[in-house]
């Protein structure tokens, strides 16, 4: 089981993630934690680093899930994945999300700070449907559309019950 998972901001990715890490006991990658510099805001690393550390975490198992909004990220797991999952919930279910977002402490000092970034999230958010480059709509369709193996997009959260049917 080696599931890769890619969405908007919001979509539910991270939520995906965890429980079918929990479920069947699986190592996760947030790829956030390899896209920005540790510790910074909004600092991007190479992304050849980036992509090298994706291709370590899922050469080393053959059980896993990564989930994130990095098309070209998402893409150097695809060669190990057994699944791609696209979510895709539109608009307004992932600006609820965002708000009601749980504090990120690999991401952020504190709630109060990530509460500040919350207007510039839900701007990213809004510009996913109209963006281009690699956390697009665009990018995101077209790697889906590339992918061979198996794959599902959807449009609403499953419940924990129905997990096992995304990873067949």
């Amino acid at each position: 089981m080696r599931v890769a998972i890619i969405g908007n901001s919001g979509s539910g990715k991270s939520t995906l993630a965890r429980q079918l890490a929990a479920a069947h006991s699986l190592p996760m990658l947030d790829l956030d934690t390899v896209a920005w510099e540790s510790g910074k805001i909004a600092v991007a690393r190479d992304s050849l680093a980036a992509a090298l550390d994706v291709n370590a975490f899922c050469s080393t198992g053959h059980r896993w899930v990564v989930e994130g909004c990095y098309a070209g990220l998402v893409r150097a797991a695809l060669p190990y994945a057994s699944v791609l999952v696209f979510l895709e919930p539109g608009v307004d279910a992932c600006l609820a999300n965002c708000r009601d977002r749980p504090w990120e402490p690999h991401k952020y000092a504190s709630q109060e700070v990530q509460d500040q970034h919350l207007d510039f999230l839900l701007t990213w958010v809004r510009e996913y449907y109209t963006r281009e480059g690699d956390a697009s709509l665009l990018a995101h369709q077209a790697l889906f559309d590339e992918y061979r193996g198996a794959k599902h997009k959807l449009a609403a959260r499953i419940e924990p019950g129905q997990l096992d049917a995304l990873t067949r």
